[in-house]
């Protein structure tokens, strides 16, 4: 674990649609928990078909059912903050890590879809969405800071004492909130939840080397992963951040094979069954959309007409940064499909010792310190990733054999952050 020397695991929730949500999650947490992975991942959609028959349950409710049946294993929620306001989302994470004795962990994305369900209009600009996550973060963290150390103590007949004068208001008034608070539940058992963000663009980079612990990204290759790494924890030490912060997060999309010949082949077989007439949309979507692939050639590169400026890009700009580069390289359209069904992420092909070589390499090079891993739910996939792939990183010294806390913060080993003294204003 990162703690002691090492990156840290999670694990991306898979559902089988043949079972209930909760009893399918459920089996994987125990599994999950018993591996000693750090952390349950949940991501979050806000549209429907965005996520296949079985939809996208709300992770708040998922994670906290969850927290009543696991014991050691972090719990990882996806919420936006374009549609949340900051008190409520400081109570909620406050409620987790409660509830959850000190394992709770905020993913804040900024959405790039589910605007139709939140009021009319259109999803505002990046810049928009990132001004109003900062503004969010700052009150979050201020109403998690406004219960002093002492504040609430036992008295000798074991009912609780509250000292009033260690509670104070946050006063905001800004831009998109006014909140007075201070927070109505006690102080949290990590007294801030982990914070992770998500987002690559130079708007997410901002935010991310500013306030996050963590940063969830789309690194496909090294060299993105090097760059990215330098830029975002340049700017965070700018900032007065310490060295090694944010932590850097990857998903893995690992094809395991027993031997080299089995992984090559199973990555042949799932580019003989791609739908190429899909992965046009589904390319077109990871250039922003508006781009019309329906005519051009399959084996033809992309014309520089049909790329987007980045910067004029709604939705997901990272993703467009990625793929309008592959296109600039000479990839053809058939190769940027193929491409497209990792929509930007790490993709690895190998044994579980050749995957454990290129999670080393990243972790080497410093630009990996949280992987996120899949496949408990499969036996012969649970045998691959656990008593594979994590039994080598484990014997590398990569990955920690057992957690190292009673808290996530504990077992990510991330310090608390300077405690906020002042009210937050406007």
């Amino acid at each position: 674990m990162t703690g002691a020397g090492g990156t840290s695991e999670t694990y991306d929730l898979a559902i089988d649609p043949t079972r209930s949500t909760l009893d399918t999650a459920v089996r994987v947490a125990k599994l999950a928990e018993a591996a000693r992975f750090d952390a349950l991942f949940t991501a979050d959609l806000l549209r429907f078909d965005a996520q296949g028959a079985i939809g996208s349950q709300e992770p708040l409710v998922f994670v906290s059912a969850l927290s009543q049946v696991t014991k050691r294993i972090g719990l990882i929620a996806t919420v936006s903050s374009t549609f949340h306001h900051p008190f409520n989302l400081a109570r909620l994470f406050g409620t987790l890590d409660h509830v959850s004795n000190g394992r709770a962990a905020w993913n804040l994305v900024t959405s790039s879809i589910g605007e139709e369900n939140f009021g009319a209009g259109e999803l505002p600009s990046p810049e928009e969405r990132y001004a109003r996550a900062a503004e969010t973060l700052d009150v979050v963290n201020a109403l998690w800071d406004s219960w002093e150390p002492g504040a609430l103590t036992a008295g000798a007949d074991g009912k609780a004492v509250l000292r009033r004068d260690r509670v104070h208001p946050v006063r905001h008034s800004g831009r998109f909130f006014t909140v007075t608070g201070p927070l109505n539940i006690p102080p949290l058992p990590q007294r801030r939840p982990v914070q992770i963000q998500a987002g690559q663009s130079a708007a997410g980079t901002a935010l991310g080397a500013r306030y996050a612990e963590i940063v969830f990204t789309s690194l496909p290759t090294l060299d993105h992963a090097l760059d990215f790494t330098r830029k975002i924890r340049d700017q965070a030490r700018s900032l007065g951040r310490a060295d090694g912060l944010p932590l850097i997060f990857s998903s893995f999309h690992a094809t395991y094979g027993a031997t080299e010949a089995e992984a090559k082949r199973l990555v042949r077989e799932k580019r003989e069954s791609i739908d190429f007439e899909r992965g046009r949309a589904q390319l077109a979507d990871m250039l922003g959309g508006g781009v019309d692939l329906s005519e051009l050639p399959l084996d033809a590169t992309l014309p520089e007409s049909l790329l987007p400026d980045v910067a004029s890009v709604n939705r997901r700009r990272g993703r467009v940064d990625i793929f309008t580069g592959y296109a600039r390289q000479g990839y053809t359209l058939r190769e940027l499909v193929i491409a497209a069904q990792d929509t930007g992420h790490w993709a690895a092909a190998g044994t579980p010792e050749q995957l454990a070589d290129a999670v080393e390499e990243r972790f080497r090079a410093g630009v990996l310190d949280v992987i996120s891993l899949g496949g408990l739910a499969d036996p012969h996939q649970y045998d691959f990733v656990v008593n594979g792939l994590l039994h080598e990183l484990r014997r590398r010294k990569i990955v920690a054999a057992d957690y190292t806390g009673t808290t996530l913060r504990e077992n990510l080993g991330l310090e608390l952050p300077a405690r906020d003294t002042a009210p937050v204003r406007g």
